[in-house]
């Protein structure tokens, strides 16, 4: 295309804002060119309007998309509530989209956002920074090229702070469920199990999530995956147990060694050529793997979210041009639901779920006791 690619960036001050560095990321794409700001709250699309250099800004964003003749949208509020109404009214005026995460409430709102998209063959990037980590790429080729043997085990938890349990499955547990499809593929079953101060979370424990999550329940919660391939994924989250450093991350354990991920851009990886699994009991020691290789200096300049959404942004206008899915697209953010809410499904219905999950409303809606 000629011509610079017109967006529109939404945001809701006080209810998710303008989420990870959604408005200002654009500054940064020489392709694209803000030309309009939606926010309910005046100061906050001012301030966005101001460091976009958008020429028109409104209280609506439904008004901005029949106005403006957008090509695409930026859907920034971390808050979730409105995400499907957003993506979907973006997806009938034509507009590509970059969301934040997480993506929505349910699968069936994922559906209703997939289905827009299709109809009109329009491409949508999810804000997953660590999956365009060059970093990562390079530790995904050193798994495939059997660096730590057979995978057996994905193993990913959440920050554990005062999120920990239903909220921190949600909200960061998001990254570690795209993570695990990175390494392992699609899961095909589930079980799950949820729990509120050590008992089993029951209809009364069910309240109103943060973030516009919607009904959220559990302080501790654990979950099993199987892939296609054989290999066993985990998750866990316990309210409150968090530490420096973080646990936050996703390890791979083979049949010769480990492969360590902490998430961010570039992502930290690490390298464990042990099958003991245990630095000091067995062989190895753990190996620095950068966009070079194993224990090579890491020579990208920048670093961090806004650096991570610009790799994403200039992905997503090439998909646009070359009529190709983006790197992490409207498919794996649909995948990340699923596999959230099958925790949840599997909890309700005290056994293992398959993938497609066949209930796709919340399923702590139809918990009945």
């Amino acid at each position: 295309m000629s011509r610079k690619l017109r967006v529109g960036i939404i945001g809701r001050t006080g209810k998710g804002d303008y989420g990870h560095w959604l408005d200002s990321v654009w500054n940064q794409i020489p392709e694209t060119e803000v030309v309009a700001i939606a926010d309910e709250v005046e100061a906050g699309r001012a301030y966005v309007q101001k460091i976009t250099g958008a020429a028109t800004s409104y209280a609506d964003y439904r008004t901005m998309l029949a106005k403006e003749k957008l090509d695409l949208v930026a859907v920034a509020p971390r808050w979730i509530d409105q995400h499907r109404d957003m993506m979907v009214a973006a997806a009938e005026h034509g507009c590509h989209v970059f969301a934040d995460k997480p993506f929505c409430r349910t699968p069936a709102e994922a559906d209703d956002i997939v289905r827009a998209c299709e109809m009109r063959h329009l491409k949508l990037a999810i804000a997953f920074q660590t999956r365009y980590s060059p970093s990562l790429q390079v530790l995904k080729g050193l798994i495939q090229a059997g660096e730590i043997g057979d995978v057996l085990e994905v193993r990913g938890r959440g920050k554990e702070d005062h999120r920990g349990g239903g909220e921190d499955l949600w909200v960061l547990g998001s990254h570690v469920m795209d993570l695990m499809r990175v390494i392992a593929g699609d899961p095909v079953e589930c079980y799950g199990a949820v729990y509120a101060k050590g008992q089993r979370v029951t209809k009364a424990d069910v309240a109103e999530g943060n973030e516009g999550i919607g009904p959220l329940a559990g302080d501790h919660l654990q979950a099993t995956y199987r892939f296609a391939n054989g290999v066993t994924g985990f998750f866990a989250s316990r309210r409150d147990q968090g530490i420096e450093p973080s646990r936050f991350g996703v390890q791979v354990f083979g049949s010769r060694g480990i492969a360590d991920i902490e998430f961010g851009y570039p992502a930290t990886c690490f390298l464990l050529r042990d099958p003991s699994w245990c630095p000091g009991r067995g062989q190895g020691t753990w190996l620095p793997v950068t966009s070079n290789g194993i224990n090579e200096p890491e020579t990208i300049e920048r670093s961090g979210v806004e650096a991570g959404n610009v790799a994403i942004v200039n992905d997503l206008v090439q998909s646009i041009h070359e009529q190709r899915q983006p790197r992490s697209n409207m498919y794996d953010a649909r995948w990340t639901v699923e596999m959230i809410s099958a925790v949840f499904e599997s909890h309700r219905l005290n056994r293992p779920v398959t993938f497609p999950l066949t209930q796709r409303e919340n399923p702590l809606t139809l918990l009945t006791r």
